[in-house]
């Protein structure tokens, strides 16, 4: 089974930047996008064969989550149920036989820190969320989880040390989520690949200098590790300041 993860800063600019292109090409199973910043109907891409699942923020143009699967899911849930958290479209559970999939775009605490204390508080009910999901089967979470989690994972450390994305703050929070049972699965099987990044800042030809930040994830409970048969940035691709990422399941 072949997953994808993009964020795709607005859809419906991707869409005339070459994601249907992309869509195409890659040929996965299930497609998980945050940021979407649309509605169902100012999407025009419906493509043959998959199954649609969307989650608008209720401010409009803002957010938003959506999954493309070729396979039905047995339920799905939107949002993690407490209210809080629930007006900016940040989650799509997906209920497979054999798993959940969690599709995430996590609150960015923003330049001056503001939301700092809100990402706070959305990291502990996430972390209990995907727990409880777990005990009922194993969980696939992906998405953009706006950290860079450790020195390797972003270019100029020292220098972004405390800004918004690598406050040690949301850096613990991450190594509690992954301490909890989850297995980062691409720094699992790169462990000292440096220069791997998912997000460039549009500012000083950061892309085209390589000068970025490893913010977009798979995480998988650890006993779905065995089934993890390969992972992939997809840094050639454009379209949006990320770049997808890829995760390859077996049986």
């Amino acid at each position: 089974m072949k997953l994808v993860s993009w964020n795709v800063a607005g859809l419906r600019a991707c869409l005339n930047k070459g994601f249907d292109m992309f869509f195409r090409e890659v040929d996965a199973d299930i497609v998980c996008l945050q940021e979407v910043k649309a509605l169902q109907e100012e999407i025009s891409f419906e493509p043959v064969g998959y199954y649609t699942y969307l989650n608008p923020a209720d401010k409009k143009g803002y957010s938003g989550t959506m999954i493309f699967s070729r396979i039905k899911p047995i339920n799905v849930t939107y949002g993690m149920g407490i209210d809080i958290h629930d007006h900016e479209g940040r989650m799509i559970t997906l209920e497979y036989e054999s798993f959940f999939l969690v599709n995430v775009y996590v609150p960015n605490a923003q330049k001056d820190l503001q939301r700092l204390s809100y990402r706070m508080t959305w990291e502990d009910d996430f972390r209990n969320y995907v727990k409880n999901l777990e005990k009922t089967k194993p969980v696939v979470i992906c998405g953009d989880f706006n950290v860079a989690h450790t020195e390797i994972d972003i270019k100029n450390a020292k220098q972004n040390r405390g800004n918004a994305g690598f406050t040690d703050e949301e850096r613990d929070k991450f190594t509690n989520l992954l301490d909890s049972g989850f297995i980062d699965t691409y720094r699992y099987f790169n462990p000292d690949q440096k220069d791997a990044y998912t997000w460039w800042s549009y500012l000083f030809h950061a892309r085209e200098h390589n000068a970025g930040w490893r913010i977009d994830y798979f995480l998988v409970s650890k006993c779905l590790l065995q089934k993890v048969k390969d992972t992939t940035i997809y840094s050639d691709v454009l379209g949006s300041d990320h770049c997808p990422i890829g995760l390859t399941l077996g049986d």
